[in-house]
């Protein structure tokens, strides 16, 4: 029931006898889908609540790309530069998560008390990410329905908690014999964002420009106390990123890295780029751009696949907890 038996079982399935080497297919597959779970179900509401902050008055060219422009940089140099090139190096043993990283630091310059306080307040953070991942993801999912017929307003939040009831009540049996999925429906969910996102840039490919850093900076600089706001929503796209260093003992560096930049990194930038493509065309989709970006024939296939993806999601973070829980016990940590 514990994570490492949910990895286990995920990536045993495909693996090879003969060592990690030969199992970098399944066990990035397996990343993909355990790693990324949490990350990957962010596009659901992040640009809608980065966005909203600054659409009082209106949505300008300049406001949308610089809040694109945010996001796209706020997953470069916090997922890719500070976890998948930096810290996936600092193992302890093998291991990751913010518990070893204080174990190897205070291994390397003696025990601290300050090192420790920010050890368990990382942890902390984790706990928290664990807690609000669930519901704000599973309730996005759900909200999609609201679109496909306005006959299901009412049912939303319902349907949305007894979701998360039975994805708990689920929780204490072990999900181990589901793990095998998790990679191949969450490869499908990055496949289908892509797709969406892509469609609205060819539609809009102005707003390609905000690779450009230049349109976040003058965001921010010309907002005020508003682009702080802005900055703390938009960091709801990186929720999700400790998993990368958390999991490192179980999938190995490589296939985290392959994983991040052949499909999820592609795949969240241009779903981000879609969404704001989107908005540059309509202001009036800001109210739901995720799902507005595919045409009305394929929006209940995507409610479903975006309420299994967040499902898989709540329960790769869950069990996250509960390892982290596991680790502090073993370390002395509790």
């Amino acid at each position: 029931r514990s994570r490492e038996t949910i990895v286990t079982r995920a990536a045993s399935a495909q693996a090879a006898p003969r060592g990690r080497a030969r199992n970098i297919p399944a066990l990035t597959l397996g990343a993909i889908g355990i790693v990324y779970g949490d990350i990957g179900t962010s596009p659901l509401y992040t640009f809608r609540e980065a966005a909203r902050p600054a659409a009082e008055g209106g949505l300008t060219e300049a406001e949308v790309l610089g809040v694109v422009s945010l996001l796209l940089w706020a997953m470069m140099l916090i997922v890719s530069a500070k976890y998948v090139l930096f810290l996936l190096r600092a193992d302890n043993r093998g291991e990751g998560g913010i518990l070893s990283l204080v174990a190897l630091v205070q291994k390397a310059s003696g025990r601290s008390g300050a090192v420790f306080l920010l050890g368990l307040v990382g942890a902390a953070l984790f706990f928290g990410d664990a807690i609000i991942t669930p519901a704000i993801s599973v309730l996005s999912a759900v909200e999609g329905l609201r679109l496909v017929t306005p006959v299901f307003n009412p049912f939303v939040l319902p349907i949305a908690v007894g979701i998360l009831v039975a994805l708990f009540l689920v929780q204490t049996h072990g999900t181990a014999g589901l793990a095998r999925w998790f990679g191949p429906v969450t490869l499908v969910w990055f496949l289908a964002m892509a797709a969406a996102g892509l469609n609205q840039i060819v539609a809009m490919p102005g707003i390609l420009a905000a690779i450009d850093l230049r349109f976040g900076i003058a965001f921010l600089q010309w907002h005020g106390q508003v682009g702080f706001i802005v900055l703390g929503a938009v960091f709801l796209c990186v929720t999700g990123a400790e998993a990368l260093y958390a999991d490192l003992g179980h999938f190995g560096r490589k296939p985290i890295r392959i994983a991040w930049f052949g499909m999820v990194l592609p795949a969240l930038a241009l779903n981000y780029l879609g969404q704001g493509a989107l908005v540059l065309s309509d202001p009036a989709a800001l109210r739901n751009p995720f799902f507005l970006l595919v045409p009305s024939w394929a929006l209940p296939p995507m409610v479903v696949l975006a309420t299994v993806a967040t499902v898989i999601a709540s329960q790769a973070v869950i069990t996250g907890a509960f390892s982290m829980s596991r680790q502090a016990i073993q370390l002395g940590f509790l």
